[in-house]
């Protein structure tokens, strides 16, 4: 193997690991009925006049499977914390006690588990299309080398590899939603 075919192959790979990066990231923000700190990561807090997010002026743990304990390293921030989470449309109530917000996480209704399984489904397309996107670019690549003399079975050769490089992200990328959707509908 040539070495412009292997920096194709390695191209590839990397941009699709990328993708798979990406949907887990995505996931990982979808809500399964369990408390997760995650949950609260798009949560900004007003600090001195910007806009900083709540992990950088608070701890913030799941005391149980259905509840958020929101800690601010400075306790005249408990108001801005919970403007903070209201404005970030989250659906959530959050309780301040005068020491720390503790957010109690509701049940899933079928319904909205459903929206939220579609969802998951969702961002794996999107990241199978990242995938298909890198295959393209890397034959692509394969075919221009086929015009400056790469031979025609070095090409084939090349481009079954990269389809077997699709084909394992894309078995990973089932995996994973499948694993997503059956953590959503687990009640």
């Amino acid at each position: 193997m040539t070495e412009e075919i292997q920096f194709a192959l390695d191209a590839a790979k990397e941009a699709m690991d990328n993708a798979m990066a990406h949907l887990d990231i995505e996931l990982q923000k979808i809500r399964a009925g369990k408390a997760t700190p995650m949950m609260l990561n798009k949560v900004v807090v007003e600090y001195y006049g910007s806009l900083t997010p709540l992990n950088q002026v608070a701890n913030v743990n799941a005391v149980d499977g259905r509840t958020l304990s929101i800690q601010p390293f400075e306790k005249s921030l408990l108001e801005e914390i919970e403007k903070g989470i209201a404005h970030a449309n989250l659906g959530l109530n959050p309780q301040n006690n005068g020491e720390t917000i503790l957010i109690n996480i509701p049940a899933l209704t079928e319904e909205r588990r459903i929206e939220l399984s579609k969802q998951a489904k969702s961002e794996g397309e999107d990241a199978k299309v990242g995938i298909r996107n890198a295959r393209k670019d890397a034959n692509d690549e394969i075919k221009k080398l086929g015009t400056d003399g790469l031979s025609e079975d070095q090409a084939k050769d090349a481009e079954g590899e990269i389809q077997k490089i699709t084909d394992g992200f894309s078995t990973k990328i089932d995996a994973l939603i499948e694993a997503k959707e059956k953590d959503i509908m687990t009640v």
